[in-house]
């Protein structure tokens, strides 16, 4: 996924917040009171604990052998 397209925070703010950021924002995408964002963050959560839970697996699996240097 290019750099650009990625998401890197979402979050839940008020237009005040949205007018205070300014054009610290590059997009912003206004949702309506929907039961279904609540299940969106959940899934975000989700992925993100499966995502760190592989790594620390793979981590576990090849630990990484310190230097063989010596301080003679």
């Amino acid at each position: 996924m290019p750099d650009q397209d990625r998401i890197v925070a979402i979050g839940l703010l008020t237009q005040r917040d949205v007018f205070a950021l300014g054009h610290d924002l590059s997009r912003v995408y206004p949702i309506d009171e929907v039961p279904c964002f609540g299940s969106l963050l959940c899934a975000i959560d989700d992925a993100d604990r499966a995502f760190h839970r592989a790594r620390d697996a793979r981590q576990l699996a090849n630990p990484v052998q310190p230097s063989a240097t010596s301080l003679a």
